[in-house]
Formats: structure tokens, sequence, C-alpha cells
């Protein structure tokens, strides 16, 4: 059977190119995985091995492209300990090339007791910050981040990250109907962008074809269908 394929808009052919980037990079792998729930996942997406400078500035030019394309507004960008670090350091030089310089900021785990002392470097937090994170779990880094950003006065007011994993998040050990990014979008009120979401993945499966790609899709797909959420915005 044929299967008519839709064009792809841009943010589809972005997050296309972002899937095999990943895929290239040794960051998005298949397999068997146990995630932070305690459940079995057919992937895993390790954006600690984006770990050279290569790497680091494509990933930064997928960040900032999606980024610019949502139309979301912002002043600053921020970066959580540890893994957000880099990235918001990054994507901000990204943004700068791309017409956009905004300052950057992050934070430490440990407060210092010296020099500048705090928890907090770079640029002072103030007006719309953009929070720069991997992936969205649970969404306890992006509260955290929030706690910062209000406690210096500043107002937390959006997230980009790069993959939605699309599934039901856990609270207390139990599944819950909404992700992770559901519950930042629509409980705390920010906006959440994506390079790319499960959906990317699997439509990126489905057009790899042959035995591997068939059986991954599949594997992938029967996840999605028992821990998957509603994509609603």
């Amino acid at each position: 059977m044929v299967v008519d394929k839709q064009p792809m808009d841009g943010a589809d052919r972005l997050a296309q190119e972002f899937v095999q980037f990943a895929v290239d990079a040794g960051v998005l792998r298949f397999g068997e995985f146990k995630t932070k729930a305690g459940r079995m996942s057919p992937y895993f997406f390790n954006a600690g091995l984006f770990d050279d400078g290569a790497k680091m500035a494509r990933l930064a030019e997928f960040y900032a492209k999606a980024i610019l394309a949502s139309g979301m507004e912002f002043d600053m960008v921020f970066g959580p300990a540890y893994k957000g670090i880099p990235l918001a350091v990054t994507v901000a030089v990204e943004l700068a090339r791309a017409g956009k310089n905004v300052p950057f900021a992050y934070n430490r785990k440990e407060a210092k007791d010296h020099g500048e002392g705090g928890t907090l470097v770079g640029a002072p937090l103030k007006g719309r910050v953009l929070i720069i994170d991997d992936v969205m779990s649970a969404g306890t880094a992006a509260r955290e981040s929030i706690a910062i950003i209000k406690a210096a006065g500043a107002e937390p007011h959006a997230v980009a990250i790069a993959l939605d994993r699309q599934e039901m998040a856990t609270e207390n050990g139990q599944d819950v109907s909404h992700s992770a990014v559901q519950y930042v979008r629509n409980q705390l009120g920010m906006k959440v962008c994506a390079i790319a979401k499960l959906a990317d993945l699997l439509l990126y499966l489905e057009q790899q074809g042959g035995n591997a790609g068939r059986e991954h899709h599949e594997r992938v797909l029967a996840y999605r269908q028992r821990y998957g959420v509603e994509d609603k915005e």
C-alpha cells in the first residue's frame, strides 16, 4: 500500500533533522532502558553525550532555530545545574549569532562562600526568563528553576527542551494523566518549546524502513500507546 506523505513544514523538517543528528551522535539509542519512573523504555535520550564542540554547536543551532520559530518572547536565558549550564551558554551564543543577543545565567548546586558568593552565576536574573534544559521527565528541575527565578524577582516565562517524551508523568510513584510538559504549560502557565517530540521520533523510525526500523517503530509505538498522553496545547 502506498501512503501519501504530507509535505513537512519548517518545524517538522527541523525535528526530523534533529532526530537524525541525535541518532548519529549516539545520543538517541534504541534497546531496553529503565527510566526514572521505573518503566522499561525502548529508547533512551542522553544529552550528556553531546560531548564535543562540534556536537554542542550543532545542538545549540537546533535550540536557537526552534526557539526563534516558536515566537516566544523572553529577555534572558537560564540553565539549571548541571546539564542546563552548557546548554544555556551555547544557546545564548547561537541566539546572538542569529541576531537576538540576550544575557544568560545559571545556578550552582552548592553556594559559594567567597568572592561574589551565592548560587547564581552570570547576568542578574530579571525580566522574562527562558529556562533551557534537555528533557523534562517529572518537571522537578523546572520547578526548582522557577523558585530560583522568582526568588530573584524575575519572571519564569518559558522552557525550551530538546525532546518531549509525550508520556505520563509520575507523582508519588503513581502514573498521572498528564505529562511533565503539560503540567508546566497548563498548571504553571509557562510556554514550552521542544525541538522534537516522541511523535517526530516515530515518524523518523517509520521512514527508515528495513527490519530494524520496523522493529524499533513497533516497540516505540507500543510504549507510547501504554504510557503516552494526548497531545494538547
